[in-house]
């Protein structure tokens, strides 16, 4: 049974320099980090883009850390818009945008050796009739990203997000159907394709039917990437470890049992005005709560089959 591999995220960390964030999570001991391309940190849309990720992999490599590419900076592309525009935007142009986002970002992943590069839907636009068009929209704008993800070698994760088109572990089932990844062909083909999911342990616990620990178990065969926090039900509110409602020794015990070797990277993107101290409290409390693991489930054992979520 593997141990989960712990990251922190620089969205987290956003008051200090890249260089500085990153040496304070090696010397914590971390394994890796989850890194928010924004304007503070490895600008995606500032000059000189592949020179500054080369940089950055020399001092991951010569830290020792692993590294996830995440894509959820808040206002990258529009200064008045939170995460807008989005890969929903009704505005070609603007969908545009987020896509050219996340070609860049494959390629700093690439370039980085990432395990995994992160995004998500965005919120349905008010005008739409309903969800149809942008479930249309979504496929569309990731199938470019989807290619370019295959050809670097870098899985895609898509994140189910509240408040999102794509919330929940059934719309990411939604979303590989549209994109034509039925399991017949998963089967006939063996290696798995580039779409994958990211799964945010705190959103199993705010809103999904399933405890986190099982949504672990049946989102195993496409975890590409983890996101780790406490939370409590109904509350979309990133805490500090200890501060909601989860159990994490199950979920953790879960991780390991699937074999999952990504990194399992901690979300406090709220609390970066005291991003040291809960990066410091934060690998502690997970290694307590590894420790604390109850006995191992066998990898496949209480699987929840795929569409069995609502």
């Amino acid at each position: 049974m593997n141990s989960p591999r712990f990251g922190y995220g620089t969205n987290g960390l956003a008051d200090l320099r890249l260089d500085d964030a990153l040496a304070l999570l090696a010397d914590l001991g971390y394994d890796g980090v989850g890194l928010t391309l924004d304007h503070m940190h490895l600008d995606p849309l500032a000059p000189d883009l592949a020179v500054r990720t080369r940089r950055v992999a020399r001092r991951l490599a010569g830290l020792g850390l692993d590294v996830a590419v995440e894509t959820g900076a808040r206002y990258v592309l529009d200064p008045r818009r939170k995460h807008g525009p989005s890969l929903l935007d009704p505005d070609p142009e603007a969908r545009a945008r987020r896509v050219d986002l996340l070609l860049r970002a494959v390629r700093v992943g690439a370039d980085l050796g990432a395990t995994a590069v992160h995004c998500f839907s965005g919120i349905v636009p008010p005008t739409d009739p309903g969800p149809a068009p942008a479930w249309d929209r979504l496929a569309d704008s990731l199938s470019p990203v989807l290619d370019a993800a295959e050809s670097a070698g870098v899985p895609l994760a898509v994140e189910p997000e509240p408040g999102h088109l794509l919330a929940t572990l059934a719309d990411f089932h939604h979303l590989r159907r549209l994109l034509g990844d039925p399991p017949a062909l998963r089967r006939l083909l063996g290696d798995p394709p580039a779409l994958g999911l990211t799964l945010d342990i705190g959103h199993c616990q705010c809103l999904e039917p399933l405890p986190p620990a099982d949504c672990v178990r049946a989102a195993a065969p496409w975890l590409r990437h983890v996101q780790i926090e406490d939370m409590r039900r109904g509350v979309h509110d990133h805490l500090p470890f200890g501060e909601g409602e989860i159990d994490f020794p199950p979920v953790l015990a879960a991780l390991a049992a699937t074999g999952y070797r990504g990194l399992t990277v901690v979300e406090l993107p709220r609390h970066s005005h005291a991003g040291p101290h809960h990066a410091a409290t934060s690998l502690p409390f997970l290694r307590r709560a590894t420790a604390r693991t109850p006995a191992a489930v066998p990898a496949g054992s209480g699987t929840v089959p795929e569409g069995s979520t609502p």
